[in-house]
């Protein structure tokens, strides 16, 4: 009799999780709480409690190439950046190809996930689901796969004086499109790709947008040389060699030296105080030229609220702000794991191979996607997804 897995999510992990159950003889059933699958890619006009959100504008950082599953290449019309809508149409196109959608089941939602009595021998699980009329459910499960995702809790950091603000204030996770900011003078908190992102859709429709950092940041666009996509040609096997032979003092050196080259970071006010490959760059067309033509100012960390007025870290003030919009990253929880497993160090899951929680006396529950990638996240979650069912099977 095969093995049965609960996957909970059925976003671009909780897919890949399903088809690898099934390649490898092993029975999946995926609850997904919405009415649809997509997860973080499909965009929902109204934001919804505990559910990942993206705005209307969102294009890849990542091209179809690299980020398509190994067994099921993007369609050739698809342009090599897409839009969300075609990320959520490929899903859709896999999904019919290998016939996944029957293990879905649909306005489902997981309560919690408990490991038996018998654990330590048969390494299974009580799951409890409430369906779409409420009705709870229970049922037992020799695996688990969760794929919910990372961007589910917004962090929203607290400021002096943020009470006195008679303004707007949102975060990323709110945003959708800039109707609500035309006109406004608006101060963005936070630079990572959605603050990018944000900060040069609103800079050409505010009367002025400020986008404050911390740390300030290393920006790289799409293309390279010849208009390629930038994954496709740096994400390499001969690269990374190099990077592992060389000291990372030098290739942050010559790193720093190819992105000045393009516009000096200190120059236009985006100098990180990190290397080049310390962190991960954000990946951003347009924002240098914003900063350029005076439509995007950037200032360094915000320091406190007085009223309307927004005070930075360097003496300066502005005054007669609108609206701030925090992009300031998201915890990531599992409301339906036990404390044990939903939290480690200083809010950091601690995951053997960033999978399994290394706590369990016997490996059938995985944590699928719980990463940052140099590329694209949907390959390395399908091998994360081939080892996991293949642990779970024996």
């Amino acid at each position: 009799m095969a093995k049965r897995v609960a996957v909970i999510g059925a976003g671009c992990s909780g897919l890949v999780c399903i088809k690898c159950c099934l390649d490898e003889g092993l029975e999946p059933m995926c609850f997904e709480s919405s009415d649809d699958i997509g997860g973080l890619w499909r965009f929902k006009e109204t934001q919804e409690m505990e559910r990942t959100s993206i705005y209307r504008s969102l294009i890849v950082n990542t091209s179809k190439e690299m980020m398509c599953f190994s067994d099921f290449p993007m369609p050739d019309h698809f342009p090599n950046y897409m839009h969300n809508s075609l990320v959520v149409q490929y899903f859709r196109i896999y999904t019919e190809h290998f016939d996944l959608r029957r293990y879905i089941h649909f306005q489902t939602t997981v309560r919690s996930v408990r490991q038996r009595p018998e654990f330590s021998t048969s390494g299974q699980w009580d799951v409890v689901t409430t369906g779409r009329d409420g009705r709870e459910e229970k049922h037992v499960f020799d695996g688990v796969l969760v794929c919910t995702g990372q961007y589910t809790q917004p962090i929203t950091p607290a400021f002096p004086g943020v009470d006195s603000f008679p303004g707007m204030i949102a975060h990323s996770y709110d945003y959708k499109d800039p109707d609500l900011y035309r006109g406004k003078r608006l101060v963005i908190v936070g630079i990572g790709n959605s603050g990018g992102d944000i900060a040069v859709e609103l800079s050409r429709v505010c009367e002025k947008t400020f986008l404050s950092t911390r740390t300030g940041t290393w920006i790289t666009g799409r293309m390279l040389s010849r208009g390629l996509p930038m994954d496709m040609m740096l994400v390499r096997r001969h690269l990374d060699l190099i990077f592992n032979l060389l000291p990372r003092a030098v290739i942050n050196w010559i790193g720093a030296r190819m992105l000045n080259q393009k516009h000096d970071h200190q120059l236009y006010g985006l100098q990180p105080k990190y290397g080049v490959f310390d962190q991960r760059p954000i990946i951003n067309d347009d924002l240098p030229g914003r900063i350029l033509v005076g439509e995007l100012v950037m200032k360094p960390n915000l320091q406190k609220f007085q009223g309307s007025t927004l005070m930075f870290n360097d003496g300066t003030a502005e005054e007669n702000i609108d609206a701030v919009i925090f992009c300031t990253g998201y915890n990531s929880t599992f409301p339906f794991l036990s404390s044990s497993l939903n939290s480690g160090p200083d809010r950091e899951l601690t995951l053997y191979k960033r999978i399994f929680p290394p706590s369990l006396e016997r490996p059938t529950l995985g944590i699928m996607g719980l990463l940052q990638t140099k590329g694209a996240i949907m390959p390395v979650v399908e091998l994360q997804a081939r080892w996991a069912t293949r642990v779970i099977n024996g």
